[in-house]
């Protein structure tokens, strides 16, 4: 299904990803809104995962559902197969803006593995990377389909949204600081440290999508008082 009902969560990014949308939207939002430089009476929208939404993350078409658009010059299913990309959170603004969100605890987190989708699958996929790469006039030779897939699959989502279909888009990284229970960064340099590795790999240092990848820190001290718990 694309619609995929969570649990609520009980550890790392699950967790705080959807104590942060539901409880503390606030802190997302203040530096979201200076990264996109959003005006000050725009309102961002959370659409996902809400708790009066079973905590729902959404893929493939429901994605796009989700946020109300429809991708008229170049479709999804023309661009990747099903199961793809399942985001951590997804929101918009009320002058149309939309936001896809990523979610990471600790490094491990960031060296995911190579898409293990079917040979044709594989193909479209393949394929689809490679025309991000030439777009975003990438020199390595690194298989974006094998480490850090994840990311790279993400990358090509906002190609796929911001380039192919003229959709205001913004890719969003949020890292939490302070999940000791995860063993995660305690400082926005070892997040970053881990981010340079990866990028350096892949060949995407200042590439010509950089402007809409926004990394944002959030310290899950501030979304673990008891106040904000649920009873």
């Amino acid at each position: 299904m694309s619609r995929v009902v969570q649990p609520k969560g009980t550890k790392g990014s699950l967790k705080w990803i959807q104590r942060l949308v539901n409880e503390r939207p606030d802190l997302i939002n203040q530096q979201l809104a200076q990264a996109i430089n959003l005006h000050k009476d725009s309102h961002i929208n959370w659409l996902s995962p809400l708790r009066t939404d079973d905590y729902a993350e959404y893929r493939d078409a429901s994605f796009t559902q989700r946020l109300g658009i429809t991708l008229t010059r170049r479709t999804r299913e023309s661009f990747w197969p099903n199961r793809g990309p399942q985001w951590d959170a997804l929101g918009n603004t009320d002058s149309g803006i939309v936001i896809l969100v990523e979610a990471k605890a600790y490094l491990g987190e960031i060296v995911t593995p190579a898409t293990q989708a079917s040979e044709t699958s594989r193909k479209k996929i393949t394929t689809s990377l490679e025309e991000t790469k030439a777009f975003l006039k990438i020199r390595s030779t690194v298989d974006w389909s094998g480490t850090f897939y994840q990311y790279t699959n993400r990358i090509a989502h906002l190609y796929l949204l911001r380039i192919l279909n003229k959709i205001d888009s913004y890719l969003v990284f949020v890292y939490f600081l302070n999940d000791d229970e995860m063993e995660g960064p305690k400082t926005i340099r070892e997040w970053q440290a881990g981010i340079k590795v990866m990028e350096t790999a892949l060949g995407l240092r200042k590439n010509r999508l950089s402007r809409f990848i926004i990394e944002i820190f959030i310290d899950v001290r501030e979304l673990s008082s008891p106040a904000l718990s649920e009873n």
